[in-house]
């Protein structure tokens, strides 16, 4: 497996995962169309036009995703067993159409499962950083990852 194991990941270690993706309004129009949000302010530029950022803003849930995407293929790709939850899960700039992000992920905590010992959980700190290396969303979430097979 490209991922790695519980085993193989040190609470310290850090990532930066390449390559970076480019947001398209395609991107964002069918993510807002599959998950049923109507806002206004993803999908219509005249009114999008009107508001702060006077653009269309990419939908957050769809960079959230992005960002930990983009951290698979170095940590958990086929080695994980599920998510446990995301915490501290924040949007501190917005993400445009065209906008360039990068992921980076640190090593937080490691524990071995107290009731399976063939499992432990990870807990990760995602960041997504757009090409001006501007913070776009950051997050916390655990794994729960298997164990090397002996």
């Amino acid at each position: 497996m490209a991922g790695k194991y519980f085993d193989d990941i040190e609470v310290g270690m850090t990532f930066a995962h390449e390559p970076g993706r480019t947001v398209t309004e395609t991107d964002n129009l069918l993510f807002s169309a599959l998950t049923l949000n109507p806002q206004p302010l993803h999908l219509d530029a005249e009114f999008a036009r009107s508001t702060l950022h006077g653009r269309i803003l990419v939908n957050s849930i769809f960079t959230l995703g992005l960002v930990v995407g983009l951290s698979v293929g170095d940590t958990t790709l086929g080695t994980t067993l599920g998510n446990l939850g995301f915490d501290k899960t924040t949007f501190p700039r917005p993400v445009f159409i065209g906008d360039t992000i990068r992921a980076y992920t640190k090593v937080l905590e490691k524990r071995v499962s107290a009731t399976k010992p063939d499992r432990g959980i990870i807990t990760f700190e995602h960041q997504g950083v757009n090409q001006r290396g501007e913070v776009v969303c950051s997050c916390v979430r655990g794994a729960m990852m298997m164990r090397r097979p002996s």
